[in-house]
Parts: structure tokens; sequence; C-alpha cells
């Protein structure tokens, strides 16, 4: 592979402008298709197969009107004093008219809901009191019947012997048996007009706290029912609802909705994301010294992360994509493609500092660092693509989506940099290096090993310190973002918080039941069924009210909405959840066999993360394993992979305790904008395991390659490990801050999803590069000495041989003025 690099690279240093054209034109189609055919994101995430997708689409099967997606809208009086009868009207006008607007299927007028409820309220009460009268008038009759059945009785008695009177008492005894049966009647039809008036004061009492507006009557909630479900609606018609409520004017009534109507991708590159670009810019010139050294590797990871992101969002009509997709392949894009071309720049300076030729030195670094890169870029692909083996589609193409992005970086790390460095010559060096090219200024001392004191001091501190900032991940709990996570001056944040305060917590967060019957019940029983549920449904524990939705025309499903003691992501609704779905089949004359289902943002996001954190084990495995065997077969070497593996594991659980102590703990709140911590979002372990294993090889190849070369060549193994890590820290530490600025930048995205990501990333590379890299490892490898690098015989001729830094290509094209490199026969530890 090294001998392709180095055609490659000659062949971009002879044709510069064909090799820019090339990926001008590129990004240009990939920009072009993005704007012209490219789909729509997503806000949620779905995951098929979880028992909230069964009850969701047994409920679009049943009842297609409660299946589409749904948004709150929120209105609050800005004096808070009660809505004026004008603010009303306005507030139902507003509503009314996106009733008609793309993709919105109904809207749910919140003070028509009111005023429904105070007329059922009302009608039950006039029933009651029909009710009532009747009873009391049946009551008086049977009086006047009893103390008339009393007299007859009496005349009966006197009559005795006396036909005549006696068949005339007989006929006034037949007229009160009619007047009886007539009160009977009459009774057994106020008991008929009773028990549904009864049943229906149960049902209002079960749903009584669920209001949509406030018991001040200073705040309402409507809704916004859309025909699609959240996943698959298009942006679009989420963007003109929330345009349509910008634009409202009620005099004194502040408009906000939620995060289903509010969450887009706007904000895709924020201040936050410049500011880390500029300040990797920054280290790029405190490194490189000049200007146009410094711009040469943004521009390739430009115009990577330009083809590799916009060419992935083309393919968002065809493909479901979540919002933050393409964020991962930004966030990556950048990242690995300015280290990427630092890494084959720098070691081309170095040649040219040298005295090599221009067109030879870029040759030659594209077939040593361009291998590397090369290797470490594969190592980040793999893991990637690896996330498909959870399962998971949303998270399998997110992976896809990023391994792109990362490959693309790969590719035009190869090339653009070769064509740029051809453009700019020497220019690439300081005046004061191109006046020393060829000269030995400097040399380097020979190699000492550490002391193994200092060795055994490092590593426990590493190890300790890494251990104490790993703690909090013990109390990780995953889940995905709600209102309270957006930004205090968002709209989604106001709703979140307005909801809470005026109509509780749980209201943010209703659970969607469905009952599916064994058999359809009979109309006549429909309501007292419904009371069944509802009386079950309400005795469990956290649950604060209780509504019936809907029932099927078939007779056989009913679904009812469920308003738990707190918000969506609290661990009671996670509980309340898990019991709900542990509930045996209803017992009852008319409900027996009746089983119940849990749908409904809430439930999904459970659903998604209890998936997330069964898979996580088995990733964890499939990572490991996987460094482990590439490890062996780069290094050669069996305890190398073992202690690099260990550190991976260390940084990446530091990065874990991190994320945990300030989204879910609320550490350092105030610096990270965490104004309401909450649960860690759910699909972040699991992107960072596989994202910071392949940074961590990244990092192990470039510092251990180093050791190996020089132990290989007869240098002793203690002091081996003093020279890699010397001759590869310099561009390291530069990766590494580059790395951890374009990270951080995220960590103050304007899109919440990606905050948690970004400090994960920049934490777990920070650890990595700075404490398990340059310390932890060489502590390791020195104590373990020589046999750091041992291999079973056996297993050294059968493992192929990665010449990852192109050793062999670089003996064959040395510097002017070297001697040939003559690789030592290396010392061989072996059983």
């Amino acid at each position: 592979m090294a001998q392709l690099l180095y055609r490659l690279g000659r062949f971009a240093a002879r044709n510069p402008l064909r090799v820019l054209g090339f990926w001008i034109l590129a990004l240009a189609a990939a920009v072009t298709a993005f704007l012209t055919v490219g789909g729509t994101l997503a806000s949620t995430f779905s995951i098929p197969g979880t028992q909230t997708a069964a009850v969701t689409a047994k409920l679009a099967d049943k009842l297609p009107n409660l299946a589409g997606g749904t948004g709150t809208v929120v209105f609050r009086t800005a004096d808070d004093k009660p809505f004026t009868a004008e603010q009303r009207k306005d507030i139902s006008a507003l509503l009314a008219g996106l009733k008609g607007h793309d993709h919105v299927r109904d809207v749910v007028d919140p003070f028509a809901v009111q005023q429904q409820i105070a007329d059922q309220h009302k009608q039950l009460a006039n029933g009651q009191k029909q009710v009532d009268d009747g009873k009391a008038q049946i009551a008086a009759g049977r009086q006047q019947l009893a103390a008339a059945q009393q007299q007859l009785n009496a005349a009966k008695a006197a009559a005795a012997g006396n036909p005549a009177a006696a068949a005339q008492l007989d006929q006034q005894q037949t007229q009160l048996d009619a007047q009886t049966k007539q009160l009977d009647a009459s009774d057994a039809q106020i008991a008929a007009k009773s028990k549904p008036l009864e049943q229906g004061k149960q049902l209002l009492d079960f749903a009584s706290k669920a209001r949509t507006v406030s018991t001040d009557g200073t705040a309402a909630t409507g809704a916004v029912m859309f025909s699609d479900d959240l996943y698959s609606l298009p942006q679009e018609a989420k963007d003109g609802v929330a345009h349509k409520l910008d634009a409202a004017s009620i005099p004194g009534v502040q408009v906000d909705y939620s995060s289903e109507i509010a969450q887009s991708t706007n904000g895709l590159v924020g201040p936050g994301e410049v500011t880390g670009l500029i300040v990797a810019a920054l280290v790029l010139l405190l490194m490189l010294r000049t200007l146009l050294a410094t711009v040469l590797p943004l521009i390739s990871s430009l115009v990577g992360v330009g083809v590799g992101v916009a060419g992935a969002m083309a393919f968002s009509g065809v493909v479901d994509m979540a919002s933050v997709t393409p964020v991962l392949g930004l966030m990556l894009g950048l990242a690995v493609g300015i280290d990427y071309s630092l890494f084959i720049i720098n070691r081309h300076r170095r040649q040219l500092r040298g005295g090599m030729d221009l067109h030879e030195s870029i040759g030659l670094a594209n077939g040593t660092a361009g291998g590397a890169v090369v290797f470490a870029g594969a190592t980040v692909i793999v893991a990637l693509l690896a996330l498909n083996v959870t399962g998971i589609p949303f998270l399998g193409v997110m992976g896809d989506v990023a391994a792109v992005c990362v490959a693309i970086a790969v590719l035009v790390a190869i090339t653009l940099p070769a064509a740029l460095m051809r453009m700019v010559g020497t220019r690439l060096l300081t005046r004061r290096m191109r006046a020393a090219v060829g000269k030995d200024e400097h040399g380097e001392p020979a190699p000492r090993p550490m002391p193994t004191w200092r060795a055994v001091v490092t590593a426990v501190l590493a190890i300790g310190a890494l251990l104490v900032i790993a703690a909090p991940a013990l109390s990780m709990r995953l889940g995905l973002p709600d209102g309270s996570a957006q930004d205090t001056y968002s709209t989604a944040y106001r709703t979140f918080k307005t909801v809470a305060d005026k109509f509780g917590t749980g209201v943010n967060g209703p659970l969607l039941i469905t009952a599916q019957a064994p058999k359809p019940v009979a109309a006549a029983d429909v309501l007292t069924a419904q009371v069944d549920i509802a009386r079950e449904l309400s005795q469990q524990r956290d649950v604060v009210a209780v509504a019936p939705a809907g029932v099927a025309d078939s007779k056989d499903f009913f679904a009812f909405q469920v308003i738990p003691a707190d918000g969506p992501t609290s661990q009671s609704t996670a509980d309340l959840v898990t019991r709900l779905r542990a509930l045996p089949a209803l017992r009852g004359d008319i409900t027996g066999g009746i089983t119940l289902g849990v749908a409904g943002t809430a439930s999904a996001n459970i659903d998604v993360s209890d998936k997330l954190a069964g898979v996580l084990p088995e990733y964890l495995i499939v990572v490991v394993g996987l460094s482990l065997l590439i490890m062996i077969m780069v290094f050669r070497s069996l305890l190398v992979p073992l202690i690099a593996t260990a550190g991976y594991v260390l940084s990446l659980f530091a990065a874990f305790g991190a994320v945990v102590a300030v989204y879910q703990w609320g550490w350092l709140s105030a610096v990270f904008g965490v104004h309401d911590p909450g649960p860690v979002l759910d699909f972040a372990p699991i992107i960072l395991m596989g994202v910071l294993f392949g940074l961590a090889m990244d990092y192990q190849l470039f510092l251990v390659s180093g050791m190996r070369e020089a132990y290989v060549h007869g240098v002793p193994a203690r002091a081996a490990i003093t020279a890699g890590l010397r001759n590869g820290r310099a561009v390291v530490t530069a990766a590494a801050i580059i790395m951890v600025s374009v990270f951080g930048g995220f960590v103050f995205s304007e899109l919440t999803l990606v905050r948690p990501l970004g400090m994960g990333l920049a934490v777990g590379v920070l650890f990595d590069a700075f404490v398990v890299r340059m310390l932890l490892v060489p502590a390791l490898m020195h104590l373990t000495g020589r046999a750091v690098w041992w291999l079973p015989r056996w297993l050294d001729r059968v493992l192929p041989n990665v010449d990852v830094e192109g050793a062999a290509l670089e003996r064959s094209h040395p510097l002017p003025g070297a001697e040939p490199v003559v690789e030592a026969e290396r010392e061989t530890v072996s059983s």
C-alpha cells in the first residue's frame, strides 16, 4: 500500500490543478444533490420490534386518528390574569387557522375542550337531578300505593261474605297492581338512566386533573395533531406551523410550542463550532509557524466535510435519517480531516527541511504518513460500521454516515494536501527553515529510558485519576432529552416549564394506553368496559389522571390517555410504564381477557433507552475484541494490545463519568449551560465507544509505531519507548488539541442532542491522548521491559506483515546524505 500511496502523492504533485478541480467538482455535486433531492431529517427515534412500536402499529390500524404525531401549543397571559373573552376568541381562531395546514389533521381548542367538560358536568348534573326527581316521585307514588293498599286490605276484611263488595274491591286491587307495575317500570327506567350517569361521572372524575385550561385561568394548552408520525413528518410541515405560531399576535398573550414542532436542524453549525475551528487554527499556526501551512489542513478538512455531509444528506429523502446524524459526520469529518492532513503535511515539512526534493518529499510523505492515515481512518470506519451489529436502524445509519464522512476525509487527506503542497512549494516552511534546509542544525541525544520509579508513580496516578473521574458512570441513567433540556430562551423550554408549573410535570409526557379485548364488546357495555379499564389504570401508583381517548368501530379496542405524576424522563414514569406492561389480563364479566399496551413519546423513549442499554455490553466486546486483533497484527505483540485496550477502556469510562457528572448530576452546570440535569442521551455511550476506539487507535499507532521502529532498529526496549514518545508526542499533542477543540465546540451547539456527544468525545480524546497514550501506556510498557514485544513464533509466522508507517518505502527513499537504513535483527522473546 505504501508504494501505491507514494505514486498517488507523486501524481497529485504533478497534477495539482486536476486534483483540486476534482474535489471542487465533487463538493459542488454533493451540495447540488442535497439541495435538489435531499429529504427531511427526523427529530425522534424509533426502533422496530419494541413494545411501543407494536402497540403503535395496532393503534394505527384500529384508531388511525390517534397514530399521528402531536405538538403542544401553550398560551399564557402576560399579566398573569385570567384570559379575557377577546383573548379566548383570538386563541381559538389561531388554532382553527392551523387546521387546514399541510399535514395537520386536526387541532384541539383548549377552551372548547374545557367547555365540553363543563357541559358534560352540567348534563350529568341535570341528568342526575332528573333521576333524583324521578326517584322521589316513584317513592311518593309507592307511599300512596302503600296507603291505598292498606285501606283496601281493611275494606276487604270488612266486606267478607259480601260478594258484590268483594268484586268491587278486586277491581280496585287490579288497579293498584297495575299502578305498582307502572312504578316498577319507571323504577327500572330510572335505574337504566342512573347507571350510565354514574359511570360518566366516574370517567370525569378519573380525568378531572387532565385539564386544558389551568385552574387559575392564566394558561391554556392546545394541540396540533399531524397526519403523520413525528419520525416521518416533513420538516417543512413543522416549520410552517411554527411560522404561523411565531407570527401570531394576540395582545397580552405569549404563544409557545413544544419541541415536537420546534425541533429542526437549524443551527447545524453555530458559534461554538466556529470557535472550535478557530482554536484548531491557532494550534496549527503555533505548530506550523506559517499561515499557508495552517490553512492547508483546514481547507482539506472543510472540503472533505462538505462532500461527506452534503453527500450523505442527499440520501435523506430515501433513507430515514435522524437530525443528529449529519452532526456526527460533521464532528468527525472536521476533527480527523484536520488531523490526518496535519500528519502528512508535518512529515513533508520535516523532509523538506532535510533537503529532499519537493516532488519526492510529497510522494514519500503520502506513502509513509499517508499509510498511517489510511490505517487510522480504517479503524475509525470499522468501529463506526460496527454500530450496525446493534440491530438499531437509526444508530446503524448514524454509523454509516459518519463512516462515509471519515472515509472521504481519508481520501481527501491522501490526495488534496499533496496537490496543495505542490502549489505552495517551499513556502510551507518559514524563512528561517528555508535558509537552513539540508543543514544539521541540531542533533538529538541518544534516547534514555525513564526511571522505573517514575514509571510506577505515573501508572498509579494515571489509573487512580481515571478511575476517580469514571466513578460517576456507575450511576448512569439513559434517556432522550425532553423540553427541559432545551435552551432557556427557546419556545420549547418555555412550553415545558409553563405546562409543568400550571398543569403538572406529567402533562409534558402523557402515556397512551391501549386495551385489546378478546372479542367485541356489546354496544351497551362499552361504557362499562371503559370505566372498569380506567379504574384499573387510576389505581396504579404515580397515575394522576386517566381520560378515554377513543373506541374502535369494532368495539374490541380502546385507547386512554394517562397522565403520570412526573415528566417523561423521570424514573417514576419509567417504573410506571414497566408496571403497566406487567399487568395481567383484566378480569370481569365484560373486561375479562382485556390486555393493556403502552405507547406514546415517553414509552418510546424508554424502549429506545432500554434497547441501547442492552446492546452496550455486546458492542463493547466487539470493539475491544477488534482492538486486540488489529493491534496484535500491527505491533506484533500481545502485551502492547492488552495495555492499549485497557487504557482505551479507562479513558472511555472516564468520558462516561464526565458526561454523567455534567449532564446528569449538574456539576459545572453554569459553565456548560446545563440548567436542568437529566438522564444521559441514550445513544451517547455507544457512539462514544465506537468513535473513541478509532481515535485511541490513531494515537496508539502514531506513538507506539515509533517505539517499535526504534526497537527493531536495535534500540533497547526501554530506551525505544522514550525514542518513540519523543519523536511522536509533538504532532500527537497538536492533533489531540485540535480534536479536543473541534469536539469541544460542539459542547455549546445549538442542538441539545449534540452537546453530550461533544463533551464525551472532547473529554475522551483529552484523557486518551494525554493521560493514557503519553503517560500510562509508556509507563506500563517500561515496566514490562523487553517482554512487551513478546509474540509466539507460530503467530508471528501466521500474521501478515503490515507496514503501516511505510518503513520499507522510507529505506528505499532516504533523505539526501543519509546512509541507507539497514534493519537490525530484532530481539525475539518467545516461549
